[in-house]
């Protein structure tokens, strides 16, 4: 499958008051990692629409494993795992120096044309062709 990596730092402004990166930023480092992986197959949010759909997410879960701290770098991985009914992304948050698993995620998106508001039950082509060349 299709998959991209980013490096992040924690910064001040993530932590919450125990000094660890606040539950609710970590959609933010999802978010970044996703929109790289999008831009790698050529169809980030502009394409999308642009092709007639929109892709909200309706399912998010996330499993915390280890604390983000202040200034830790980390690495996001955004892999593709499915895409034919709709589009599963996994995430995997993790220490560079130790390779330790800090948060393991996913997301799930379902194509709605925008023409019409309706859900799509199979993906379409405007997604699965271009990743059917890259698996």
């Amino acid at each position: 499958m299709v998959s991209t990596e980013i490096i992040l730092t924690a910064q001040f402004y993530d932590l919450d008051p125990m000094g660890v990166v606040w539950h609710g930023h970590y959609s933010r480092f999802f978010e970044e990692a996703r929109c790289q992986l999008l831009d790698k197959i050529g169809y980030n949010y502009a394409e999308m629409q642009a092709s007639g759909y929109i892709w909200p997410i309706v399912d998010m879960r996330i499993k915390y494993v280890r604390p983000i701290r202040f200034h830790q770098t980390f690495i996001v991985t955004a892999t593709i795992v499915e895409f034919v009914n709709r589009l599963k992304i996994e995430y995997l948050i993790r220490d560079p120096g130790s390779d330790e698993i800090l948060t393991k995620a996913f997301t799930v998106q379902i194509a709605i044309a925008t023409a019409t508001g309706e859900l799509c039950l199979e993906s379409p082509a405007a997604l699965t062709d271009r990743l059917k060349g890259m698996s």
